[in-house]
C-alpha cells in the first residue's frame, strides 16, 4: 500500500475542507506504543475505503474519561469542555474512534456539556463499510482460526453493541467461539473505571488472569478485543500463562486490515 498523509483538522480547515468523519484517537492510541498499531489499522482502512477524514493531532486531549470515573467531576468537566470548544469549533458532526471509553464518554457524556455528535465505534464503522460494499474482506491468514472476541464494557454492556464486532470478524471466515461468560454477561478484564491506572486491590486473584483463563480454557488462536485498555490487560495475562507464542491478542482492525490486500 502506498503511504498516505493523514490531515489534521487544522489543515482540512484552512483549505476549505470538511471531513466525514473525524477520527479520534484517544491518549492510548496516541500514546501506547501497541496501541499506535491499532491507529494505523484504522487509518489504513479509512484510507483504502476512500473515507475521507482527519484528526484533531495536538488539539486533541483526553475526553475525561479516566478523571470522572475515578471521582474527580471537576477535572472531567475541564477537560470536556476544552474538547467540546474544539470540536464546535470545527463543526464536527461525526466521530468514530477505537477507544470504547472515550466513545461512551463522548457519545453520552459530552451532550449535557454541549457537545452533540454522531459517535461510532470502529466496529460499528468497519460493518457499515462492509455492509455497504465499500470495504471487501476474506479470511487470508485467519481463515479457519478459532477466535473468541471479549467484550470491552463500554461497548457492549453500556452502549449494548454486541453484534458489530462479531459480524465483522467473522467476514475472516473464521471459527468463533463465544466465552462462557460474553455478551451481557461478560466479565470485564479489570481496567475499567480508572483501574487501568491503579494497582489492583489485595484479593486471591487478578480479574484480568481470571478472563484470560476463560479465554485461553476455548483453546483459540487469537483472543480479540476492541478496547485498548482489553488489549493491555488480555495480553498481559496470556503472558501470564506464557502463551504469547500461540495465542495472539488482535484488535478487530488490526485483524481486518492484515486481511486486506492494500
Amino acid at each position: 500500500m502506498a503511504d498516505f498523509k493523514i490531515h489534521t483538522m487544522a489543515e482540512m480547515a484552512a483549505a476549505g475542507e470538511h471531513p466525514d468523519v473525524l477520527f479520534w484517537v484517544g491518549c492510548a492510541g496516541s500514546f501506547d506504543d501497541r496501541s499506535k498499531k491499532v491507529t494505523k489499522a484504522v487509518a489504513k482502512i479509512l484510507f483504502h475505503t476512500g473515507v475521507k477524514f482527519a484528526v484533531l493531532g495536538t488539539e486533541e486531549s483526553c475526553t475525561g474519561d479516566p478523571a470522572k470515573r475515578s471521582g474527580n467531576e471537576f477535572l472531567f468537566q475541564m477537560q470536556a469542555m476544552n474538547n467540546i470548544a474544539i470540536l464546535n469549533g470545527y463543526n464536527i458532526t461525526k466521530i468514530v474512534t477505537a477507544c470504547p471509553h472515550c466513545f461512551n464518554t463522548i457519545k453520552n457524556e459530552y451532550p449535557e456539556l454541549g457537545g452533540h455528535y454522531e459517535v461510532i465505534h470502529h466496529s460499528q464503522l468497519l460493518q457499515s463499510l462492509i455492509d455497504s460494499g465499500k470495504l471487501k474482506v476474506e479470511g487470508g491468514d485467519y481463515k479457519g482460526k478459532k477466535i473468541t472476541f471479549h467484550d470491552p464494557c463500554y461497548l457492549g454492556r453500556g452502549n449494548q453493541e454486541y453484534e458489530a464486532p462479531r459480524s465483522v470478524i467473522q467476514k475472516l471466515d473464521i471459527e468463533l467461539n463465544e466465552m462462557k461468560r460474553s455478551r451481557a454477561n461478560g466479565l470485564c478484564c479489570g481496567a475499567g473505571g480508572g483501574q487501568m491506572f491503579k494497582e489492583p486491590e489485595k484479593g486471591n486473584k487478578d480479574i484480568n488472569i481470571e478472563r484470560t483463563e476463560e479465554a485461553l480454557s476455548l483453546n483459540p488462536d487469537v483472543i480479540a478485543v476492541g478496547c485498548p485498555f482489553c488489549m493491555t490487560m488480555m495480553t498481559d495475562g496470556v503472558k501470564n500463562f506464557n502463551k504469547e507464542s500461540s495465542v495472539k491478542v488482535k484488535d478487530i482492525a488490526e485483524m481486518i486490515a492484515e486481511a486486506i490486500d492494500f
